[in-house]
């Protein structure tokens, strides 16, 4: 079979072959007519003014490097490896702030406690977290716009 395809790729090309050639180098610089047309119709296009499209500063988010950390209120238990976590200090189980910085998490009760879970990730809380609903300077001042 392959010395049939070398053989005839060893012959010169047929005439049907050669036609269809010169027939393709006549017309690959062409460009058709209602092409031409169309440029020919358009208008130069004046330069669009420029315009700060940036939001006014109050509605800006700050980036992820910009913030120092993020926290979000969870109500139920948090269950990991079929454990229920639990405050080392006080033994709350529900009710939790959980905070994300600096790639770690942390659990916060109502009491105040705070403990550092290892076992979740800022993937974990990213998966979970839903938009942010207000920006804060201080801790405090988050603690206080989320209840605690």
């Amino acid at each position: 079979m392959f010395h049939r395809i070398r053989r005839r790729r060893a012959t010169k090309p047929s005439k049907l072959e050669r036609r269809s050639y010169e027939a393709y180098v006549r017309m690959a610089g062409q460009v058709p007519v209602e092409v031409e047309r169309v440029r020919a119709a358009q208008q130069p296009a004046e330069p669009a003014p420029s315009v700060d499209d940036f939001l006014p500063r109050e509605l800006r988010v700050p980036s992820h490097d910009q913030l120092d950390g993020r926290m979000m209120p969870w109500v139920q238990p948090i269950v990991l490896d079929r454990e229920v976590v639990v405050c080392a200090k006080c033994g709350a189980y529900r009710d939790w702030l959980i905070l994300s910085t600096r790639d770690q998490i942390w659990l916060r009760c109502r009491q105040g406690h705070q403990q550092q879970e290892t076992r979740l990730d800022t993937a974990w809380y990213n998966r979970f977290a839903g938009p942010a609903d207000a920006h804060h300077e201080t801790f405090e001042d988050c603690l206080r716009h989320l209840g605690h």
